[in-house]
């Protein structure tokens, strides 16, 4: 989405800024042993930016950093609620997945769509897959459990999802898709938004998709497969495009050379 700013308001940042003390700054570093799977993260801090063109330089102003943490390293925002599954209601609590299992939880826009049934029954169809790398896969919508049941009780053929062997979520309320940053607030439907959350309740990886785009079930696990790795193997990391079965890199200057030479 492009950012726009009127020269009122460019006017009134460096007019705030001189009215403002010493700015505050803050150096964040990087530990000496990085594994690429931090659980934590600072909070945001004032930066003191300058714009300059040619030989001309504007005025430093103060810029605020948003002041919600980044979910990726962060401790998933939990959550209980109604979903379907076997046909049946049942409640979901993303907390008891905690010290068990890995989770992929996806938020879709609304049920009796489009796109959406392309990617619950893409997951459905590999569940088992996702079920030997002890993963267990979450949809979410803002849809009612009755929404969700008449979906899955409607043939594949004619637009349904059939049986599913994962549940489907009911976020009425749309507080889960809020606590994820995926709410469309002036539409009251979740984008795209994807979450690969490991066993100790931390989102390792996230990806939101506009409404019109749909997701890669290849590409999610491959990049839940590269997390396992890395928390198996925490001196090594995975370069691009890395599968089960291919040559990982050291996060070091000297011991990475051992995987570029072999390229």
């Amino acid at each position: 989405m492009a950012c726009s700013a009127t020269s009122t308001s460019f006017i009134s940042s460096i007019a705030a800024a001189k009215s403002m003390a010493t700015p505050l700054s803050k150096t964040l570093t990087l530990p000496n042993s990085f594994s690429g799977t931090r659980k934590s993260i600072q909070s945001p801090v004032l930066r003191s930016i300058s714009l300059t063109r040619g030989s001309h330089s504007a005025k430093s102003f103060v810029v605020k950093a948003s002041s919600e943490l980044p979910l990726v390293g962060n401790v998933a925002p939990d959550f209980e609620a109604e979903a379907v599954f076997d046909q049946e209601f049942i409640k979901v609590k993303l907390s008891e997945y905690i010290g068990k299992k890995y989770v992929v939880l996806f938020f879709y826009p609304l049920d009796f769509t489009f796109v959406c049934p392309t990617e619950i029954t893409a997951f459905s169809d590999r569940h088992e897959e996702f079920e030997q790398i002890n993963t267990e896969v979450l949809g979410v919508s803002i849809d009612s459990v009755f929404s969700h049941l008449a979906w899955v009780q409607t043939d594949r053929k004619s637009g349904g999802l059939g049986d599913l062997k994962y549940p489907l979520i009911s976020d009425v309320t749309k507080s889960i898709s809020k606590s994820y940053g995926v709410l469309i607030p002036d539409q009251g439907v979740a984008l795209r938004g994807l979450f690969i959350i490991d066993k100790e309740g931390v989102i390792q990886h996230s990806t939101i998709n506009n409404l019109a785009i749909g997701r890669s079930v290849d590409e999610t696990k491959r990049t839940l497969q590269a997390l396992q790795y890395v928390q198996e193997n925490p001196d090594e990391v995975c370069p691009a495009g890395w599968k089960p079965g291919e040559k990982s890199m050291k996060p070091d200057p000297k011991l990475s050379k051992d995987y570029f030479a072999a390229i």
